[in-house]
């Protein structure tokens, strides 16, 4: 199974420590963000790995080379600058993820979500269905959420509370038939045309989930991942 890391974007709220590095390059609990998404993508049995560039891809590509000093296989694919947003580059990237669903994991967020529940998912995947969504409980800095989930699936009543995206996913290729066939546009509106016809499902992860927005929760992050670490591999890690 393959998996797609969004990892092309500038991170202006980063600035300024993403003027010189890639957001997904960032360090949080001794390793860079892209990294412990590697590693959960390994240990789920996930070994092909497709990234796409563009702000400061190269020094992407310069670290995780072709991916055998984590025990798995990567490609890369080229936007340039500026970067072609979510749904372009998943259109650019169709070639190189076959027909098959595939995971997307935006590169600027951490999570204990384990990969292996959207590799079991994809086992028995409908032939309607377009995507499958990881939704986390809002936090302060998105309070008013994204999605609605309702009985495993991806719905929009009105009045209903809504959760925030993870930016953890499995995508159907289909997902982009009659998608523009160039240029940058953003795959949310494709989501929620598919939802609206009942072909978007989802889940709901309570553990640990960071959209790493911001230097000051970069900050918050490390500091938490670091004291798990000098507590030892049976400490606690909070869920906040």
């Amino acid at each position: 199974m393959k998996a797609f890391i969004l990892a092309a974007g500038r991170g202006d709220r980063m600035r300024p420590l993403t003027d010189h590095t890639p957001k997904p390059l960032l360090e949080v609990g001794g390793r860079p963000l892209i990294e412990h998404h590697l590693q959960r993508l390994r240990a789920a049995g996930v070994d092909e790995i497709v990234i796409n560039l563009g702000w400061l891809g190269a020094q992407i590509r310069e670290r995780l080379g072709d991916g055998r000093a984590h025990g798995v296989r990567i490609e890369y694919s080229h936007e340039g600058w500026p970067a072609l947003e979510t749904g372009g580059a998943l259109r650019r990237a169709l070639p190189r993820l076959g027909t098959a669903p595939f995971l997307l994991v935006n590169g600027d967020v951490y999570s204990d979500h384990d990969p292996a529940r959207l590799v079991a998912c994809a086992r028995h995947w409908p032939a309607t269905r377009r995507a499958h969504l990881v939704l986390v409980p809002n936090p302060d800095h998105h309070p008013r959420g994204d999605f609605t989930l309702a009985d495993g699936r991806i719905v929009e009543p009105a009045g209903e509370a809504r959760l925030t995206f993870s930016g953890l996913s499995l995508v159907d290729p289909r997902l982009l038939d009659g998608a523009p066939a160039g240029g940058a546009f953003p795959l949310a509106p494709l989501l929620r045309a598919a939802a609206a016809e009942g072909r978007v499902s989802g889940e709901r992860h309570d553990g640990l989930w960071c959209d790493v927005g911001t230097p000051e929760r970069l900050r918050a992050l490390d500091a938490q991942l670091s004291a798990a670490l000098q507590a030892g591999p049976r400490a606690h890690t909070p869920s906040s």
